[in-house]
């Protein structure tokens, strides 16, 4: 009944963030040489070709150094100061920002070419299994975009794209938001996403099946 995109790179090309830039001005072989490596044994998957979750992780890092490091200088302050519930909440949010798995060679080159330099879909390239995609087919499904003020990966607009794309939907079948003040996590996570992005969505989706079951005429 309905489609949610958020913070999605449909259309890499408005708002250029540094995770853009990067993938325009480094030829496509830069990345196979420079962005995979091999799992060393004895861990799972040796011998398979991954883009590591350790590489991710830096990347993430660097582009927010500041704000990581005013937040471990924080943490600090809080042990200090015995407020155990802001401690652990900092625990807990980092518990998982640095659970990031390895990626496979295949997914991430795949992407690097087609999302980032190509920008097949919004160009009206892209085929999947020889057949053109074709979002302006799209005619009766809800479409819900979301997108962060303050993401530095997926620019504004990236996502927002989804509606230039399907032309065929009506007016009344469309919907965006943005979030403001939170970045690409926090379009998917924390405070901000349980009690402001979440409910949107859910809303959404419910209001488009019950639109899909409602008796025609």
């Amino acid at each position: 009944a309905s489609m949610t995109f958020m913070g999605s790179p449909l259309d890499a090309r408005f708002s250029p963030t540094v995770t853009n830039k990067l993938a325009e001005e480094r030829p496509f072989a830069w990345f196979k040489s420079n962005m995979i490596s091999t799992v060393p044994l004895p861990y799972a998957g040796a011998g398979r070709r991954v883009y590591p979750g350790f590489v991710q992780l830096y990347s993430f890092m660097s582009m927010n150094l500041e704000r990581h490091q005013d937040a471990h200088w924080q943490y600090l302050q809080d042990l200090m100061n015995g407020d155990g519930d802001s401690a652990d909440k900092h625990l807990e949010f980092y518990d998982e920002y640095l659970s990031v798995l390895d990626l496979t060679e295949e997914f991430y080159l795949q992407t690097v070419d087609i999302v980032f330099q190509q920008h097949l879909l919004p160009k009206g390239e892209l085929t999947h299994e020889g057949r053109l995609v074709r979002p302006s087919a799209i005619t009766d499904i809800g479409l819900l975009t979301v997108e962060g003020e303050l993401d530095d990966i997926s620019g504004i607009g990236q996502t927002q794209a989804a509606h230039t794309l399907c032309t065929g939907l009506p007016d009344d079948l469309r919907e965006d938001y943005v979030q403001p003040h939170v970045g690409h996590y926090g379009v998917f996570n924390g405070r901000r996403f349980r009690e402001e992005i979440y409910p949107r969505v859910a809303a959404f989706i419910a209001r488009q099946e019950a639109r899909v079951a409602a008796p025609a005429g």
